[in-house]
């Protein structure tokens, strides 16, 4: 069965309104559209766990940096609708601008340090169109929880300190990343890459895992893991690297050794197409200190 597909927020409000009364979970899967393997994965894992599932596709203005970003960003939404019939979804909400923004906002949702470094620093005002954009869904949907894909990992804990620090009461579920058998990350961006742009595209992930080999093999110097990283996208012809960085997996901050969890991150442009990619890693276990024997 096709889903419902709306345009006008006070419809899906009332549409939703019946299931919340009746003590249904409600599920909200956020995207830009262009849906991939990666965002059945989301909308897969909400249908599980939900009696009903709202995908939303708006390309959200507010998000992009630059004008010509934004009117490349793909969009095709008949093949979206299908891909999410085909996933048993059952209300695709897709608004246009004027919808979600009648009028030039004079609030927005400040995210704080959370977004100082990676993708917060190279694209300035980004994350703060992303959280005012997904608490405007969270306001219009009221879903009980919303699914986020891990690829996006500064994201995914912009979105979790959003809900803890303002008290927004929606489950954030991370969903691991769906990768090419190459490993590259599934993006909508992919669609842009040509056929010698495409091959050179998982570069990022091989540095990426460059790094994750020299954490979980118990080096703990960051400069020393970066320069091997980044030495591996330095020799790929027509790659630009944005940025490689170790950092901590809750706020987003630069480590300088490596204790604990963190989150390996790096952006790379690959012709005109940015891309991005992350990976948690753990170091190994601390070897057991040896006990001192009693003496008589």
């Amino acid at each position: 069965m096709p889903p419902e597909v709306i345009e006008s927020i006070q419809r899906l409000r009332d549409r939703v309104a019946p299931a919340r009364q009746a003590g249904q979970q409600i599920a909200l899967v956020p995207t830009m559209g262009a849906l991939h393997a990666g965002h059945r994965r989301l909308i897969d894992l909400a249908r599980a766990e939900s009696d009903v599932v709202v995908v939303s596709i708006f390309v959200n203005p507010m998000q992009f940096d630059r004008e010509d970003d934004l009117l490349k960003y793909p969009r095709m939404l008949e093949s979206d609708i299908q891909l999410c019939a085909s996933s048993g979804v059952d209300v695709v909400f897709a608004p246009a601008a004027a919808e979600m923004y009648p009028a030039p906002l004079l609030c927005t949702v400040d995210v704080g340090r959370v977004a100082d470094h990676l993708c917060g620093r190279h694209r300035p005002g980004h994350f703060r169109g992303v959280a005012t954009v997904v608490m405007k869904l969270f306001q219009i949907a009221q879903p009980d929880r919303a699914y986020f894909g891990q690829k996006d990992a500064q994201q995914l804990a912009v979105i979790r300190h959003l809900v803890s620090d303002l008290n927004v009461p929606v489950e954030i579920v991370g969903v691991p990343t769906v990768r090419e058998a190459d490993g590259l990350a599934l993006s909508s961006r992919n669609q842009r890459l040509a056929p010698e742009e495409r091959r050179a595209a998982p570069v990022l992930y091989e540095a990426l895992g460059v790094a994750r080999q020299q954490i979980t093999s118990g080096v703990t110097n960051v400069a020393e893991i970066r320069e091997m990283a980044t030495g591996i996208t330095e020799q790929r012809p027509g790659v630009k690297l944005e940025y490689l960085e170790i950092v901590d997996p809750d706020e987003m901050q630069p480590v300088e050794r490596v204790e604990g969890p963190v989150v390996v991150a790096g952006a790379i442009w690959v012709g005109g197409t940015r891309l991005i990619d992350n990976l948690l890693c753990d170091p190994p276990p601390a070897a057991p200190k040896p006990t001192r024997k009693g003496g008589a």
